[in-house]
């Protein structure tokens, strides 16, 4: 089931058939086909696996999980294609990510949303723990829904990140994420996240190696 899944996930993907100036790759999801710009010399500016997870969940469990007129703010955006199959489901959305990010992130969103959404997505900076409530104060910003695929890997803003899950998320937001496990210190972030956050696992991917996850504040999920 596994396998049969995963090459269902990865068969969204396709690429051009003429090489051109401008590196790009295909994805068809929420009934649109989407393009997105990538550049191989940064991490943020490629696709990875565990978005297309999250991407494949978002449009396979619309009943459920209806993002309709629902306020979602994506974390590490990158290319931004999350955040757009958000968009073309019917969510607002800011898609976030660190500044030298957001050329290429508004790019593929402009390209790919722009008089096909039901509300126009925005590109925003987000340093994670950086300026949190002057750029996202508490009183006025209220997600619905976080979303993350891949933020967590080896690098040195592992607490940053745990402190902007907690200030973007309030009592009633849902956070979905994507997570590919490759070293111990995941494990131990999800140990940390989860002091804070009620987890459930709700696909598992082990060919991938990635799982996504359900979150809510601790003592919500239930209620």
């Amino acid at each position: 089931e596994d396998e049969q899944i995963v090459a269902e996930i990865m068969g969204r993907r396709f690429f051009p058939d003429l090489i051109t100036h401008k590196a790009w790759e295909g994805f068809h999801f929420a009934g649109h086909e989407i393009r997105i710009t990538e550049a191989t010399d940064c991490y943020g500016a490629v696709v990875w696996p565990s978005a297309l997870v999250l991407c494949y969940f978002l449009e396979t469990n619309s009943k459920q999980c209806n993002l309709v007129d629902k306020n979602v703010i994506e974390i590490g955006a990158g290319t931004g294609l999350v955040s757009i199959v958000a968009s073309l489901l019917g969510a607002f959305v800011t898609a976030t990510d660190l500044p030298e990010l957001l050329g290429n992130l508004q790019h593929n969103v402009l390209q790919n949303t722009k008089q096909k959404c039901k509300h126009q997505p925005c590109v925003k900076e987000l340093s994670w723990g950086v300026d949190l409530e002057k750029n996202f104060p508490r009183s006025s910003c209220h997600f619905d829904y976080i979303m993350a695929a891949d933020v967590v890997y080896y690098h040195p803003f592992l607490d940053e990140l745990l402190l902007t899950f907690d200030h973007l998320c309030k009592n009633d937001t849902v956070i979905l994420w994507a997570m590919k496990f490759r070293l111990e210190k995941e494990n131990q972030f999800v140990d940390r996240f989860q002091a804070l956050f009620d987890l459930e696992m709700i696909s598992n991917f082990p060919s991938l190696n990635i799982v996504l996850y359900k979150a809510m504040r601790k003592g919500r999920m239930k209620a």
